[in-house]
């Protein structure tokens, strides 16, 4: 998927629900196996006071019936890296034949 491609996917996945004085993020996918549903990290309180922003790389083991089974941060401030890691048990993947690793990255943006 291209760059522009998972900007404007995470623009519609997470334009509904934005609070526009709050964060941007933004959803990226390295993987052929279709993201179905996410939900968006809390932005971290010690993270917003210190105005830290970046992005978490996150290596998902990912279920045959598409729900993640282990999370692991392989790059990221660890204040952001806990909030994309909660997030991302709560995503769904399509369904497959065979378990899967997945590659994805989560960046938290402040307006």
């Amino acid at each position: 998927m291209s760059r522009s491609a998972a900007i404007a996917m995470s623009l519609l996945l997470f334009g509904a629900t934005m609070d526009l004085t709050s964060l941007a993020q933004e959803v990226q996918s390295n993987s052929a196996r279709a993201i179905v549903s996410t939900q968006r990290p809390g932005y971290p309180g010690l993270a917003r006071t210190m105005r830290l922003e970046g992005t978490v790389k996150l290596k998902v083991t990912v279920t045959p019936n598409g729900t993640a089974k282990s999370v692991e941060t392989v790059g990221g401030h660890p204040l952001l890296a806990q909030a994309a890691e909660q997030a991302v048990y709560k995503w769904t993947w399509a369904r497959a034949k065979d378990e899967s690793k997945e590659l994805v990255e989560v960046s938290f943006r402040l307006h």
